[in-house]
């Protein structure tokens, strides 16, 4: 049997996870020099004042998970007779899947008979959520892990985000995205607009001049590239920016019809150190990233 697995950086919450039984692996921050894993160490994300702490000037960093903290995941389950399910965040956002590959490796060594099944969903943040929302409905409908895995690596590179940041500082500071001039900042009101390419790396790919104007880029490349849009959920995430969202929701529903069915999600705090508050992206279906 597998037991089935997913990371906070995928913008899952526990009651996600409890009601799709999945266990969550938790991606560290830290702020002044403490370590916080989330729905760990709380158990509800309380996002205003984590986004406010941002806006008061704090810069958290991030760090990668160690091979006994894959192991004090993984051997639990292995040692029962199960085997482990996980899909995860983009590998190419992180070095924690060096230690990951390391920890399976010994965990193999010890339990032979035992299988990995990992899904990569060459995405972060809303996009991932989307992508492990999909997979999880479908494995509560029968399918089997193996099929799902198989979904994934077919028609991953058909879902898609492109989002922007309020204030590029935070890039800057973890140089996450690459073609992206992280000097140039809200100053001059140029909003880059990012998304993730096809191996699963953040990437500038446009600018809009003020908060305006990257609405309607986003809403643009939604309307460009969105494939089958009913068949799917769309994703709003956000990093503590609720009135861009709705207004975003608003204008998709208007542009694609009141009936499209849309989710909001607040984008988790390891990788809103990343971008930073007031960003905001919509993950979607699309003819390719």
């Amino acid at each position: 049997m597998y037991i089935n697995f997913v990371d906070s950086d995928s913008d899952v919450t526990l009651e996600w996870c409890k009601k799709y039984n999945f266990n969550m692996i938790s991606m560290p921050y830290s702020i002044d020099g403490k370590e916080v894993f989330p729905y760990v160490d709380f158990k509800k994300f309380e996002y205003k004042k984590y986004y406010d702490l941002l806006r008061g000037g704090v810069l958290p960093n991030t760090s990668a998970l160690n091979k006994d903290t894959y192991i004090k995941y993984f051997e639990p389950v292995l040692a029962a007779g199960n085997d482990v399910f996980y899909i995860h965040f983009s590998r190419k956002m992180s070095a924690t899947f060096t230690s990951m590959d390391q920890a399976i490796d010994e965990l193999l060594k010890k339990y032979p008979e035992r299988k990995f099944l990992l899904v990569n969903t060459k995405a972060i943040t809303a996009l991932s959520y989307l992508i492990c929302d999909e997979c999880a409905r479908r494995l509560k409908d029968g399918m089997s892990h193996e099929d799902v895995k198989k979904w994934v690596d077919e028609e991953a590179l058909h879902f898609t985000i492109y989002f922007f940041a309020d204030d590029l500082k935070f890039f800057k500071h973890t140089g996450r995205v690459s073609g992206l001039a992280a000097t140039m900042g809200t100053v001059i009101g140029i909003r880059p607009i990012i998304y993730m390419n096809d191996e699963g790396s953040m990437v500038s790919i446009s600018k809009a001049v003020g908060r305006q104007k990257a609405i309607d880029a986003l809403i643009n490349y939604v309307e460009t590239l969105g494939d089958h849009l009913n068949d799917y959920k769309v994703v709003v995430g956000h990093t503590d920016s609720e009135s861009i969202a709705k207004e975003i929701v608003q204008k998709l529903k208007n542009k694609f019809g009141s009936n499209l069915n849309i989710e909001t999600v607040i984008v988790n705090p390891t990788a809103g150190a990343h971008c930073g508050p007031n960003g905001v992206g919509i993950a979607f279906h699309a003819i390719h990233r």
